[in-house]
C-alpha cells in the first residue's frame, strides 16, 4: 500500500533529525571569541625608548618573550636600569617572581631583544639577548629548574653566568634575531641570522641536552632579483617564524629584502618583496618548496635562494612596503598559516614613505593553505592597520584564527567560514599599549588561553609599565 506523500516526507524529516542508535549528533565547533580574565603587572618601570618604530621589550618577532611550561609562565624584559630580567608565576597567580640577570642592554636598539627557549631533555630555560648584527649574550638555567618549579627557588643562583658563546660554541660575530623552537623529541633549536640586513643568511644550532651543535646556514644571500625598476644581487631572507606542526614538519614563511634600492619605485619605500614558504621534514636539515622538492640543505652548498622555483606563496613587488617578520602558525591538520601586511594597490602602486604609507593605508592579509583545495589562499582582514608595525597570528584549538593588531586589538575569523568572516572582537580599550605585542604560544596550545605581553605608551625615554593580559578562548 502506498503511503500518502505527506507521511513519507514527514518520515524522512524525522529520520534526518534523530540520531541512529550508537551514534552521537555532532555539534558545530564554537565561533572565535575572547573573554578578558586577567591583567597583571610585570614591572611598573620597564625600559622605554622607540627605535625602528618599536620597543625592545615588545617586538613581536621575539620567540619567546613569554612562554608557559609545566604549570608556570615565564617572561623576560629589560627594566629601567637596563638590566635583563626573567620572571615566573604559577598559572592563575597575579604574583610574579623576578630574577635580575648580570647583563645590561648595551644600546638603544629595539632589535636587541631577549628570547627564551625550553630544552625539555634537561628542564633548562635558555635566554639569548642583546644582539643586532654583532655578538650575542647567552644564559641558561640549572638543569631541572623548569621540571620542578614549585620545589625550586627562583634565585640568581639557579642561573649560570652570562656567556658570549653557546657553552663554548661561537656561531658568528654578526648575529641577529634569535628564535628558539623545540623539536618533537624535546631538543632545542636556535634560529638566527648571520651577517646584516640586505646581505644575510639564516642558520640553525641545536642543543641535545648535553651540548650545542652548529647545523649551519640554510638560506642564500646571492643571486639576481630583477623588478621593473632595477636589479639586486644581494639580500636576506626575513623569517615570519619557524614552527613545528603536529606532524613534525618545520615550517617557515618569509620575505626577501634586497640590498639594492634600485628595485624600488621610490627610495622612501622598503625593498621587501614576495611572501615565500619552505618546510623541512628532517628537523631543519633540508628544506623543501611547496611542491615538495628539496631547495636547500642546512650547512651544505645548496641553500634556499631567491632564484629557486616554487617558493612564492603570495607574489608582491617591492613597491608596497611589505612588512618583514610578521607572523605565522600551524593548525591541527598541520596546515601553514601566515599574516602579511602591506599597502594595497587600490591606495597606491608606489609607496614613498613606508612608515606614513603603512600607517595611513596598510592592511593585513591572512595567507594559508585552502581547506578544500590545498592551494594558497589570501583574505584581507577588514581592519585598518593604523600603524607601521606588525600583527600576530594565533589559532585556537578549533582552528579559528585570531589576529592581534598593534595596540592590542584582536580580530578573528572562523574555520567554518574558511576564514572569510573576519571581525573585531576586542578594541584594545584600557590597555594603552604602545604597538606590537608578544604572545605566549605555548600557553595557547596547552589550555587555550591567549596571554599577551604589552608595554604601555610613554614618551622619550621615560620608563613605563609592562604587563600580561590573559584572554580565555572557546573551550
Amino acid at each position: 500500500m502506498r503511503r500518502p506523500l505527506a507521511v513519507a516526507v514527514l518520515g524522512a524529516a524525522m529520520l534526518t533529525a534523530v540520531s541512529l542508535p550508537g551514534t552521537a549528533a555532532q555539534a558545530a565547533d564554537p565561533a572565535p571569541a575572547v573573554s578578558k580574565v586577567a591583567d597583571t603587572a610585570l614591572d611598573s618601570q620597564a625600559l622605554y625608548f622607540v627605535s625602528y618604530n618599536g620597543l625592545v621589550n615588545n617586538i613581536s618577532f621575539q620567540k619567546n618573550g613569554l612562554l608557559t611550561y609545566k604549570g608556570y609562565q615565564y617572561a623576560t624584559w629589560y627594566t629601567a636600569d637596563r638590566s635583563a630580567v626573567v620572571a615566573r608565576r604559577a598559572l592563575g597567580s597575579s604574583s610574579w617572581q623576578t630574577v635580575k640577570l648580570a647583563h645590561k642592554l648595551r644600546y638603544n636598539d629595539s632589535h636587541n631583544v631577549i628570547s627564551m627557549g625550553v630544552s625539555k631533555t634537561d628542564g633548562r630555560l635558555h635566554l639569548n639577548m642583546d644582539s643586532h648584527s654583532d655578538g650575542f649574550f647567552y644564559v641558561k638555567s640549572a638543569a631541572g629548574l623548569l621540571d620542578d618549579p614549585a620545589g625550586r627557588a627562583w634565585t640568581p643562583t639557579e642561573f649560570g653566568g652570562v656567556q658570549t658563546t653557546l657553552d663554548g660554541l661561537g656561531l658568528t660575530s654578526q648575529f641577529t634575531y634569535p628564535q628558539f623552537v623545540t623539536t618533537p623529541e624535546g631538543r632545542l633549536q636556535l634560529s638566527y641570522r648571520v651577517a646584516v640586513s640586505g646581505n644575510g643568511r639564516n642558520a640553525l644550532a641545536e642543543y641535545d641536552g648535553t651540548k650545542w651543535t652548529a647545523l649551519g646556514e640554510w638560506s642564500s644571500s646571492t643571486g639576481t632579483y630583477t623588478s621593473e625598476h632595477g636589479s639586486s644581487t644581494a639580500r636576506n631572507m626575513y623569517l615570519h617564524g619557524i614552527d613545528y606542526s603536529a606532524d613534525g614538519r618545520l615550517h617557515a614563511f618569509f620575505t626577501w629584502r634586497e640590498q639594492n634600492g634600485a628595485v624600488m619605485c621610490n627610495g622612501g619605500g622598503i625593498t621587501n618583496h614576495d611572501t615565500g614558504y619552505v618546510y623541512s621534514t628532517d628537523r631543519g636539515r633540508t628544506w623543501r618548496n611547496n611542491a615538495g622538492a628539496v631547495v636547500g640543505t642546512t650547512g651544505g652548498s645548496d641553500k634556499v635562494a631567491v632564484t629557486d622555483a616554487g617558493l612564492v606563496a603570495d607574489p608582491l613587488n617591492p613597491d608596497h612596503s611589505l612588512m618583514n617578520q610578521e607572523s605565522q602558525a600551524t593548525d591541527s591538520a598541520s596546515r601553514p598559516h601566515a599574516l602579511i601586511s602591506y599597502v594595497p594597490g587600490r591606495f597606491t602602486q608606489c609607496t614613498t614613505n613606508y612608515v606614513n604609507d603603512r600607517t595611513a593605508n596598510g592592511r593585513v592579509f591572512h595567507v594559508r593553505k585552502d581547506i578544500t583545495t590545498g592551494a594558497w589562499k589570501k583574505t584581507e582582514i577588514p581592519v585598518p592597520l593604523n600603524s607601521s608595525q606588525r600583527t600576530k597570528l594565533v589559532l585556537d584549538k578549533y582552528d579559528n584564527a585570531y589576529a592581534i593588531f598593534p595596540f592590542g586589538r584582536i580580530a578573528a575569523a572562523s574555520k567554518a567560514s574558511n576564514y572569510t568572516d573576519w571581525k573585531t572582537l576586542y578594541d584594545g580599550s584600557g590597555l594603552n599599549a604602545f604597538g606590537e605585542v608578544v604572545i605566549d604560544e605555548m600557553r595557547l596550545k596547552q589550555d587555550n588561553v591567549l596571554s599577551i605581553m604589552y608595554q604601555q605608551k610613554s614618551s622619550g625615554t621615560t620608563p613605563s609599565p609592562i604587563r600580561v593580559v590573559d584572554f580565555s578562548l572557546p573551550q
